[in-house]
């Protein structure tokens, strides 16, 4: 298939040009002149809509919380448990669940502790075992 490029041509635009002229005279528009020839006012050009970009919210779900309970699990970190009412579970982390974590505890029956009973958490190590009296005996 022989196909043939058309390029418009200095006259094709200086006759679309005067087409326009001549129809916006017939319209009753106005023109400018300048000396002796008439120039044909410029349509106004639609420019696209500038799209902004909106701020994409942070995720949800960072699995920082998923990577520690992997990290401890691996490790068998012995973790203390503080629940809502203050009791403390020693034990370390079986696995987890969107709403459980399950807690194996060497000297006491293993445990299923909802998570949404749970304060906060934080390894064993961590716990300061010099407790200070405050009871002063004489």
């Amino acid at each position: 298939m022989n196909r043939k490029l058309i390029r418009t041509t200095l006259s094709d635009v200086k006759a679309q040009v005067r087409e326009i002229h001549e129809a916006r005279e017939r319209m009753g528009g106005n023109t400018q002149r300048g000396g002796d020839r008439a120039m044909p006012q410029r349509l106004p050009t639609r420019q696209p809509p500038v799209q902004v970009r909106k701020r994409m919210p942070p995720p949800a779900e960072t699995n920082a919380e998923i990577y520690y309970y992997k990290k401890q699990i691996d490790a068998h970190t012995p973790m203390v448990i503080v629940l809502q009412d203050g009791e403390e579970i020693e034990g370390t982390i079986e696995w987890y669940d969107r709403g459980a974590l399950k807690v194996n505890r060497k000297t006491a029956p293993n445990l299923l502790v909802l998570r949404h009973n749970i304060k906060y958490m934080y390894k064993g190590d961590e716990r300061s075992d010099t407790a200070v009296d405050t009871d002063v005996s004489s």
